[in-house]
């Protein structure tokens, strides 16, 4: 008996045909390239894995039409996955008559639209790492075998909807963006919101023409502003006004300023694009909100402690002065200083320190700061050549007044950057808190400390405030490092459900804005349709 020969394998289609010369072509084209790195490897594959096969019915190719008008919504330009392109090709799939070459050409840009729009929603369009040298968080994991598993699959069950859907983060705060981002765009699409004309600050009592404007303008976004239908500034008005301060950052006093007037007439448009930017903040980060974290959060001017992925605790902080900006980073704190020294950093010692030095030699002394040589030995303040000084370090001595106040939080990074407590508690009182030289003052450090130390045996607050009382200076590690955020965000999400619009003061989202706006083009365009 002759052993039976395995049954040969049939033959690709004539479509399938062109798709496997194409994605040869470009294999050819790529062959020098890091594959894992160059767009359109991922629709390279996903053909390979199912022999050339075409993948799109007029049915899938209509729920993926659906879904990429659907990006909208999640603050994405469709067209960056060329939805155009794909709705003039709409009829090529449902034509049987169509050349096969027409029809490999769709059927791959298809899923390149499908697979770029997926891969935005998971984890961002833009990298953030060409827009901030500090970047070190790890992008969303993705395992791109799985990924092109589950698109095969929601295509055999005609579930693409489905598939966008759980591409999107799963957590609140992205639903709520989105939410957000729709009504803004209803406001838009009804003309925006009015103008309020320039003037004298308006009181609450007072009677003048732009209270109708300011009644329709607050109302517009859902503040409730009572029946008032003249222009008497009634208390309804006012409390619907002091909520939108709040939710500013302004100073919450009711009376219609310059710096009020300035955010309620910023356009529509503008708020928008607000949301964008943040949306793709977030589509970069929340996925790393799980278990037990701290996050400072710097355009929001406060701390949070997460406790299974859900806040338990908040504090106000200070962060940097714009030209001195607090970085964004990750960390894991690792341990406490009680009654720190403070070592002045050679920017504050050269911008700071020394101008005020010159014209004052008793600042040292009162100030409570020594001066010490490279070796850290002290030196007579007499000895130094203010006017040049070199290899010298100035250091001030622990306890109260001490700049970095009563505890220090430490976390490994390469800004000299921490946490600390600060002499300078009054500042915590103003909405807008960008105060320091990079680090972050804490309104409440000995409360944060107790949940960082989790140690009720040996160190409860009792027991903190005590080895504080002893002036001695002392290090304190925490039984297991807490991972640390450091996070920017110009949109505040607050815990009625309103949005608030937070002061860009490191300008950080126009960047990001430019890097969403570049167009995306696909690299499986025919080289005539790609070019400018």
């Amino acid at each position: 008996m002759h052993a039976q020969q395995p049954a040969a394998e049939q033959p690709l289609g004539p479509v399938a045909e062109q798709i496997r010369e194409r994605v040869e072509q470009w294999r050819a084209a790529h062959a020098d390239a890091d594959a894992a790195r160059t767009p359109g490897e991922a629709v390279a594959m996903f053909y390979e894995q199912n022999r050339f096969a075409p993948a799109w019915t007029p049915d899938t190719f209509d729920q993926l039409l659906a879904a990429l008008r659907g990006v909208a919504d999640d603050g994405l330009d469709p067209q960056d996955y060329g939805l155009a392109e794909l709705q003039r090709r709409r009829a090529v799939l449902a034509d049987a008559q169509a050349a096969p070459a027409q029809r490999a050409q769709s059927d791959l840009l298809a899923t390149d639209a499908c697979l770029a729009a997926l891969l935005h929603l998971y984890r961002g369009k833009v990298d953030p790492a060409t827009l901030d040298t500090h970047w070190n968080f790890d992008p969303r994991q993705l395992d791109q075998t799985q990924g092109l598993k589950a698109v095969r699959e929601a295509l055999a069950q005609g579930s693409l909807d489905a598939l966008f859907a759980r591409a999107r983060p799963q957590h609140p705060y992205y639903g709520q963006l989105r939410t957000a981002l729709a009504k803004l765009r209803e406001v838009a699409a009804q003309g925006g919101w009015p103008a309020i004309a320039d003037g004298p600050t308006l009181k609450p009592g007072s009677h003048d023409p732009r209270v109708p404007v300011l009644r329709q303008r607050l109302q517009l976004v859902g503040h409730a502003v009572g029946d008032g239908a003249d222009d008497l500034y009634d208390p309804a008005l006012e409390a619907a006004l002091k909520q939108f301060q709040r939710e500013q950052y302004l100073a919450a006093d009711g009376h219609l300023g310059k710096a009020t007037l300035a955010a309620l007439n910023v356009p529509v448009a503008s708020r928008i694009e607000q949301l964008r930017a943040n949306l793709e903040r977030a589509r970069w980060l929340l996925h790393q909100l799980q278990g037990k974290f701290v996050v400072v959060d710097i355009a929001g001017y406060q701390v949070i402690y997460y406790k299974d992925g859900k806040p338990v605790w908040r504090s106000r902080v200070q962060v940097g002065k714009p030209y001195r900006s607090t970085p964004v980073f990750k960390s894991k704190i690792t341990y406490l200083t009680l009654n720190p020294t403070w070592t002045v950093p050679p920017t504050i010692l050269k911008n700071d320190i020394l101008p005020k030095l010159r014209k004052d030699r008793g600042y040292l002394a009162a100030n409570r700061l020594r001066v010490l040589d490279g070796q850290g030995r002290e030196l007579s303040p007499s000895s130094v050549d203010w006017a040049n000084p070199r290899g010298i370090v100035l250091r001030q001595d622990a306890g109260p007044g001490n700049s970095l106040g009563r505890l220090v939080i430490r976390f490994p990074n390469d800004y000299a950057v921490y946490m600390h407590d600060t002499p300078h508690q009054e500042l915590f009182a103003n909405q807008q808190r960008t105060y320091s030289s990079g680090c972050i003052r804490v309104e409440r450090p000995r409360e944060l400390a107790e949940l960082l130390l989790d140690d009720p045996v040996q160190w409860n607050r009792a027991d903190i405030d005590r080895a504080i009382d002893t002036l001695k200076t002392q290090t304190v590690m925490l039984r297991k490092p807490v991972p640390l955020l450091l996070a920017y965000w110009t949109v505040d999400l607050r815990e009625d459900g309103r949005v608030g619009f937070r002061p860009d003061v490191y300008r950080r989202d126009p960047p990001l804005l430019a890097a969403l706006a570049r167009p995306r083009v696909s690299p499986w365009l025919p080289a005539a349709a790609a070019a400018p």
